[in-house]
């Protein structure tokens, strides 16, 4: 299994068409998540923001997107279409990217992942 070190070393293991569509998807989290940091974490593409926000890779046939379970749940409806297990969902390679929907769930995960820190920020501060 090959290794990578940054997102770009990942992509540009792909054909045209699908480094295309792996860059419109990290341009929509980088725009929707600015402070976020990319890295390669389980050699996926990840972004992170005091914890994993969300990672993608692709396949074959799809793009799979993992958003984590809670970030799947809160969209349940708008990601019916899509086949998807616990913490993850696929899009189809040969359709286009549902990114208004991708940018939601990246925004919910921000918000997700800034409230557990607050949280923990709290919580360290009353010991």
């Amino acid at each position: 299994m090959a290794t990578y070190s940054t997102i770009d070393e990942y992509i540009d293991t792909f054909p045209e068409e699908v480094r295309s569509i792996l860059n419109q998807l990290r341009q929509a989290i980088k725009e929707t998540a600015p402070e976020a940091e990319e890295t390669i974490n389980y050699q996926m593409p990840t972004f992170t923001l005091h914890g994993n926000l969300v990672h993608f890779a692709a396949f074959k046939n799809h793009i799979g997107f993992y958003p984590t379970p809670t970030g799947i749940e809160a969209f349940r409806k708008e990601l019916a279409p899509y086949k998807g297990a616990k913490g993850s969902v696929q899009f189809p390679i040969d359709q286009p990217l549902p990114l208004a929907l991708i940018r939601r769930i990246v925004e919910y995960r921000v918000k997700e992942n800034l409230e557990r820190q607050q949280k923990k920020k709290s919580g360290a501060k009353k010991s």
